[in-house]
């Protein structure tokens, strides 16, 4: 693997310059002078002096110069201003536009949205009114031409990327003027168990056969969590209710028996919009579990494949076929499960675009209500990045045409994209899309990424979220080990206290 040596004088610039060169040189290893010593086939070098910035790059063939000035004063300005400096610096080194411009945070629609917004306000136009308009409204094309403008001018976005980010953010204004936003809250409750963890895995997750002996103890624990959250929020709406993982279905049916009658009897329903549970995983798919489930209101579940390919489910730790998927799929459907998710994940290890494609047209002939692409993100410390190393794999998948061919089998299934994020390390510097049939959108996806609501988290390994009226975003975090989960659940609830009350115990 070749090598970016960084040589920059000030630190709060580190993030940025990773993260653009990363992009602009995928499969290159970008480290710090500071903590590397040794040899390595490039230098890039910015020395701040005040306003002025002195840029170069000495990499391959590249050798590129620049030295420009920091117009800015206000702090978040002038960090704007460097970061899009530096893309067009690196943009006219590599020759190379990227995708989602200079953006290397995680939710583009949220900044489309906001820009939306404020268009709208500019020319005193109320953004949700204008979001149920039809695409062909003169007003609407106007406020969407300036959004087109203030995009490229301030983070160099554009194409057909920019098309898909005004889109979802249109749907998404539309869709959340119908929740309750900062006066409401959304529940997510984590299950952090699997029945083998993943290769690419980078969430909370345990094989559950470690801790068959401790599923109780972990109940209680989440019960606790629980408890609190009914007693702490009941002055706010509850829109949705979200449980993930790991696998919620890994535990047996009495087990998710006993999760889902306690969440039913203790949170407030009047107002659920919305109640999820993850099966992801077909091995933990039975008809035992699906007739628990259906005894509770969840009107939203997602059994997800991420390949139907049976050598690439071997390869990363999926201890089911494709043809198991495809039964328990066809399974939740005759339980009468009518919004099912299916989730794909584009770049595995040796998958190529004929794979996507395969991929794709089995799932059509499945019609799930709605279907999330995933593009992989390879964690600098996680088991999938050591692995590849040591078999010295690199992935050269198209990953844009990828994206094309699972957008294109989302339109022959009706589904529309409805949210967008992204992700450190994103395989072809893309996205994670959500595509849905209307009216069966995720709820909780757009809520977490979109940032307009407290999300209370409860679970080893989980994140709170306090949204507040004024925009601020607090947050605090469960351990993820589970033994110091358990020993230390009062703790946990102590953290969510003081986030969401300002009173610390």
């Amino acid at each position: 693997m070749k090598r970016i040596k960084v040589k920059i004088n000030k630190s709060e610039r580190e993030y940025d310059v990773y993260a653009l060169l990363t992009s602009f040189f995928p499969g290159t290893e970008v480290v710090t002078a500071a903590d590397d010593n040794s040899e390595c086939d490039g230098i890039f070098s910015i020395d701040e002096d005040g306003a002025n910035v002195r840029i170069s790059l000495d990499f391959e063939d590249i050798k590129e110069e620049s030295q420009f000035e920091i117009s800015s004063k206000e702090k978040d300005d002038a960090k704007k201003e460097f970061g899009l400096k530096l893309y067009d610096f690196l943009s006219k080194a590599t020759g190379k536009e990227l995708p989602w411009g200079n953006l290397t945070g995680i939710r583009p629609t949220k900044l489309i949205r906001t820009i939306f917004e404020e268009e709208c306000k500019k020319e005193d136009l109320d953004p949700t009114a204008l979001a149920q308009s039809p695409d062909e409204d003169e007003k609407y094309i106007s406020i969407k031409e300036s959004v087109f403008k203030r995009a490229y001018n301030e983070r160099r976005l554009r194409g057909e990327k920019l098309e898909l980010g005004i889109d979802i953010a249109k749907r998404e204004i539309d869709i959340m003027s119908r929740l309750h936003e900062t006066d409401g809250y959304s529940v997510y409750v984590g299950i952090p168990f699997c029945p083998s963890t993943c290769l690419y895995c980078s969430f909370t997750s345990n094989p559950i056969f470690k801790y068959k002996n401790k599923i109780g103890d972990y109940l209680k624990a989440v019960k606790k969590e629980l408890e609190w959250t009914a007693s702490n929020m009941k002055d706010s709406a509850l829109d949705t209710i979200y449980i993930g993982g790991g696998t919620p279905t890994t535990l047996n049916p009495e087990e998710l028996d006993e999760l889902l009658g306690y969440i039913t009897s203790i949170l407030p329903f009047e107002n659920v919009r919305e109640f999820t549970i993850e099966a992801g995983r077909a091995d933990s798919i039975t008809k035992e579990k699906l007739d628990v489930i259906k005894k509770y209101p969840i009107n939203r579940i997602s059994v997800n494949p991420q390949t139907m390919s049976d050598e690439t489910l071997k390869l990363i730790g999926r201890n089911h076929t494709v043809e198991q998927f495809v039964e328990a799929f066809k399974m939740v459907r005759e339980e009468g499960f009518e919004n099912i998710n299916t989730d794909i994940i584009i770049g595995l290890p040796g998958e190529t675009i004929e794979d996507v494609r395969h991929t794709i047209d089995e799932l059509v002939k499945l019609k799930p209500d709605s279907l999330t692409v995933h593009s992989l993100a390879i964690k600098r410390a996680s088991r999938l990045k050591r692995w590849m190393d040591e078999n010295e794999l690199k992935i050269t998948m198209d990953y844009e045409e990828a994206m094309r061919i699972c957008a294109e089998g989302a339109k022959k299934l009706g589904l529309k994209p409805y949210y967008l994020y992204r992700q450190k390390q994103m395989a072809g510097n893309l996205e994670n899309t959500g595509y849905s049939t209307p009216g069966k959108e995720g709820l909780y996806n757009i809520l977490i990424m979109e940032e307009i609501q407290s999300i209370v988290a409860i679970g080893a390994g989980s994140v709170s979220k306090h949204v507040h009226n004024n925009g601020l975003i607090e947050r605090c975090d469960n351990v993820k080990d589970i033994d110091l989960y358990l020993e230390k659940t009062d703790e946990m609830i102590n953290r969510k206290t003081a986030l969401f009350t300002g009173i610390e115990k």
